[in-house]
């Protein structure tokens, strides 16, 4: 135990946001298996996308309050438990192939995920200099890119393996030869997520006994002008307010442009053994742009130039995308990993710039952003029913408007910081 008491803060964070990528990441594989195995809609499918990110919105200000009581290091362990057992509840789920336990799983997961994310954003932010926070976080986006990655082909090669096949096998079965045959895929998720379960479990223990020291200073963020001290409440703080209507949004488009590009590709006549590699195609763009920011930030562009640059090829690709068809388009989608890089980086810090003693419920508000990426993938499958899974990314468009205004207007409502950030 001394051994791990000595691992550096900075890699124990780095390897928690590891762990953010790789299980937020799973769902672009879990919808489409989910889609065959439980017999279910475009809707209905993005339940899972659901399930897990609404769980940020209902758990942001109770993971807050447990982090007062028991401490930065001791939250991200339990956060790292409740996690595991989200994990566990797949083994029941998969035995009786009950798609409610599957989201029930995913949403204990995301509880978990939320507890640790309410504490690693602002830790990372405040670990050094304001200015360059989206540099910090860019360095922290490679451990959660380089994870997402992996994620999609690692457990995709395990539970969409001749998916295909099994489709056109499963439409000329008598009912009960496809519930077998069913079961049988259902099954193939049981090994992956029981490892995981283990290894969340060995983090848990790794976090409690390592050597990360209690940054816990809402006075640290930034410097507060005499206007920041003397508002008396958080809902006087537009800029903070815009900003998380702006990371909903955002992580809408992020969750949209990774999880539903599987299945926007198999439409396109891509079949699905090869269509799963698109999601990792895009979480490869997301972390060339995490390099760009490294690089860049604050040396060459400041944050909310990189935010307006960001909005500005989001746009540019969902057009391209909606405008093309086959490979052409999906790689457009692809592309979208490029553009969305920078905008969580950027947001956050211009966010939670001059809240002085209110950082703390800022970042749970933003923290309840992320419900963004529960919802508008839902409205995405919704519109990919009625309409089709191409003409569905239109709702990208006023997402990425939003985020350009942001950049241009909102992160300066009713702040004057001390540090010129605009």
């Amino acid at each position: 135990m001394k051994a791990i008491s000595k691992v550096p803060p900075i890699l124990v964070i780095g390897l928690l946001f590891f762990v953010f990528g790789f299980v937020t990441w799973l769902g672009s594989v879990l919808i489409p298996y989910l889609q065959i195995a439980c017999g279910l809609n475009t809707f209905q499918s993005y339940f899972v996308a659901f399930a897990f990110y609404i769980s940020y919105t209902l758990m942001a200000i109770p993971a807050s309050m447990v982090l007062k009581k028991t401490g930065l290091k001791n939250g991200m362990s339990i956060g790292l438990a409740v996690m595991a057992v989200g994990a566990l509840v797949f083994i029941p789920a998969a035995m009786t192939r009950m798609y409610s336990l599957f989201l029930l799983g995913l949403f204990i997961q995301g509880g978990g995920l939320t507890l640790l994310q309410t504490a690693a954003n602002p830790y990372i932010t405040i670990l050094g200099p304001i200015e360059s926070a989206a540099k910090r976080i860019s360095i922290m986006g490679i451990c959660n890119g380089v994870a997402g990655m992996l994620a999609p082909v690692i457990l995709g090669s395990v539970i969409l393996k001749d998916t295909g096949t099994i489709v056109a096998r499963v439409a000329q079965m008598t009912e009960a030869q496809k519930n077998i045959e069913l079961n049988e895929l259902a099954n193939r998720v049981m090994l992956p997520y029981m490892l995981i379960m283990i290894s969340l479990a060995l983090l848990a223990l790794l976090i409690r006994y390592s050597g990360l020291p209690a940054i816990d200073s809402e006075e640290e963020v930034t410097t507060v002008t005499d206007t920041q001290h003397r508002k008396n409440s958080i809902w006087q703080f537009p800029h903070l307010l815009l900003g998380v209507l702006t990371l909903f949004m955002y992580v809408g488009v992020e969750v949209i442009a990774v999880d539903t590009i599987t299945g926007f590709a198999g439409s396109q006549g891509l079949p699905l053994e090869k269509a799963k590699f698109f999601a990792s195609f895009t979480l490869f763009n997301m972390l060339l742009g995490y390099i760009v920011g490294i690089l860049c930030i604050p040396k060459y562009i400041k944050q909310h130039t990189a935010l307006r640059i960001s909005a500005i090829a989001g746009i540019l690709f969902s057009l391209l995308s909606l405008f093309t068809s086959g490979i052409v388009s999906v790689s457009f989608i692809a592309l979208l990993g490029l553009a969305n890089a920078l905008i969580w980086p950027s947001i956050w810090p211009l966010a939670i710039d001059g809240l002085g003693r209110f950082t703390k419920t800022g970042s749970s508000l933003l923290v309840m952003g992320i419900g963004g990426g529960a919802l508008l993938p839902l409205a995405y499958g919704q519109l990919a029913d009625q309409f089709s899974p191409h003409h569905a990314y239109w709702i990208v468009l006023p997402c990425y408007l939003m985020i350009l205004f942001y950049a241009v207007r909102g992160h300066k409502v009713g702040i004057q910081p001390l540090k010129e950030v605009i």
